[in-house]
């Protein structure tokens, strides 16, 4: 069965510059989908190809099965929301959720009903004759998410959406487009450079580095078994770990170098196959709900993340034992 979104060998070139290099991915009718990346790798570029804003130089776009690559924008049935919002400050929240619906011919009754009906959706109803400047910013990305869902495209694209916003709405509103998403059951396109967003409202994630798909896999997937040196290393902090310092026999390749998870290291014995090493506290950094440890581990700079139990953390100089199950080692390219 063929996928509801399939990219197929992708390439965007600006001058001498390829800023997308043959990606392909396919991905079911309702999944949530980030692309995931640093600035720069192509992630943008890739939705903009999708949503008809740039003409790859080679590859296909198909939706549902439809080969989608040379319609214009507004023939797509897509639904877009951009990091800036682009609201028209001109029009009240009504009108602005309703435009689509207005340029589609849509009677005047059926647009009040289903703007009526959106502005449930997000949160804001009875807000219909208020003007964007007199909302905030996360009340005028809901109105902007609900103008874009309104006229019931078959994709939804969401480019960084919530990086103008403060910290503690960017966690409430991605947790509410997640949960609109999933009770439209509308197949998302989300890119972002934030890990945590891509990890915490995923079905699956593309990795990207350099115009290049590093990773394809479930959040879990990707934070647990990363296939790449990059994908360890951008998706969560991570331990670099020298071989050499395991004792003999630990590891199979003595070159290999080896990753380990903050939360993977322990100062009490772990169940399993137990290495024990010892180190130095070099600096304890209190955190809330985790206390990070930082410790000198035969000359490598390692960090160890605790739940705050409310015992005495250990304290700078102290010498320790630090404790690793052999199966949580990651084995990555040199």
């Amino acid at each position: 069965m063929a996928a509801f979104l399939e990219i197929e060998n992708l390439v965007k070139t600006f001058g001498t510059n390829t800023v997308v290099k043959g990606a392909s991915f396919g991905f079911d009718k309702g999944e949530f989908i980030s692309l995931l990346g640093p600035s720069g790798c192509g992630k943008t570029t890739i939705l903009r190809m999708i949503a008809g804003f740039e003409r790859p130089t080679s590859g296909a776009i198909r939706v549902d099965g439809k080969d989608i690559t040379s319609l214009k924008p507004n023939q797509r049935q897509l639904g877009m929301v951009f990091q800036a919002y682009a609201l028209f400050p001109n029009l009240t929240v009504g009108d602005n959720i309703g435009f689509g619906l207005k340029i589609a011919g849509m009677p005047a009754d059926q647009r009040r009903a289903r703007v009526e009906e959106m502005l449930k959706l997000i949160g804001l109803p009875g807000f219909e004759k208020r003007f964007p400047y007199e909302m905030s910013g996360g009340q005028q990305q809901r109105v902007a998410l609900a103008r874009a869902i309104a006229p019931k495209p078959r994709l939804l694209l969401l480019d960084e959406p919530l990086s103008a916003l403060d910290a503690k709405i960017r966690v409430s509103l991605r947790q509410e487009i997640r949960a609109i998403q999933q009770d439209l059951g509308i197949t998302t396109v989300f890119v972002t450079h934030d890990q945590e967003e891509a990890l915490s409202i995923s079905d699956r994630i593309v990795v990207m580095n350099a115009g290049n798909i590093e990773q394809l896999g479930t959040p879990h997937e990707i934070y647990n078994k990363p296939t790449s040196r990059f994908a360890a290393t951008f998706v969560g902090q991570l331990n670099l770990l020298p071989a050499g310092i395991f004792p003999q026999g630990t590891v199979a390749n003595a070159s290999s170098v080896l990753a380990l998870r903050p939360e993977m290291l322990s100062l009490a014995p772990k169940n399993g196959t137990d290495i024990a090493l010892p180190a130095t506290i070099t600096d304890v950094n209190f955190l809330g709900a985790v206390v990070r440890l930082n410790v000198d581990l035969a000359g490598t700079p390692v960090h160890i993340d605790t739940f705050n139990d409310q015992s005495t953390p250990p304290s700078r100089g102290d010498q320790v034992t630090v404790h690793i199950t052999s199966r949580d080692l990651l084995v990555l390219p040199n």
